[in-house]
């Protein structure tokens, strides 16, 4: 029963975490973003519940709450949020990437190494990369990273390689690997609703340095 830090007031994880009260209240969270279909919201005073019912499948259309969330998220000054969805692993890191992009003014591949640096295990499903790269050519015009497939390799720790980002079947899907791999130049150019470009170092305060890629 484990959550990661992603900044001092968000957290992600699996589904367990919500339902322990102490977490939630040592760390304040006054919002919990719940993206499943099936895992019940649990009742806390003060604690609200916004439910993201999409399934983990790549047909799924995550990318439909990327701004709803992004901004429950962004307007949540009375405490801390916690997202999760079943495993900690798909969804919920996916959603957790789009706010960074959106309102910490990072590029997709920035935001999957920060979630990554703080919860190693994350695995986005094809579909959800997809959505992914297409909502950060839509806050930026273009987008960071390509996609280039590297065979039946198992995945090794620590490294920003993700299931295939592409149509298949789900035994070519189960086969298929893919790597995200850096542009020549990273965008710096910001969307108007979004604050200047930041490095994690930079959006967390120095406090909280130390306790980066910890669980609770």
């Amino acid at each position: 029963m484990s959550a990661s830090q992603i900044t001092p007031t968000l957290f992600l994880s699996g589904a367990d975490a919500p339902f322990n009260a102490a977490l939630v209240s040592q760390k304040g969270i006054t919002l919990i973003v719940n993206a499943t279909l099936s895992h019940a919201c649990p009742a806390y005073p003060g604690v609200e519940c916004v439910r993201v019912p999409v399934a983990d499948l790549p047909s799924a259309r995550l990318g439909d709450h990327f701004d709803r969330v992004a901004e429950r998220i962004h307007g949540n000054r009375a405490g801390g949020t916690l997202v999760h969805c079943a495993a900690g692993m798909s969804r919920s890191p996916a959603l957790v990437m789009a706010y960074l992009m959106r309102y910490r003014g990072v590029t997709l591949r920035q935001a999957h190494r920060w979630v990554q640096e703080s919860r190693p295990y994350v695995r986005l499903n094809a579909g959800f990369w997809d959505q992914l790269l297409q909502y950060e050519r839509r806050l930026y015009g273009k987008n960071t990273v390509k996609v280039a497939a590297v065979g039946d390799a198992p995945q090794p720790p620590l490294t920003p390689r993700t299931p295939g980002l592409m149509r298949a079947t789900p035994l070519q899907q189960q086969r298929t690997w893919l790597t995200l791999v850096p542009r020549p130049r990273l965008m710096t150019r910001a969307s108007p609703v979004m604050s200047p470009l930041l490095t994690r170092a930079q959006a967390m305060t120095s406090a909280n340095k130390s306790r980066r890629g910890t669980k609770v």
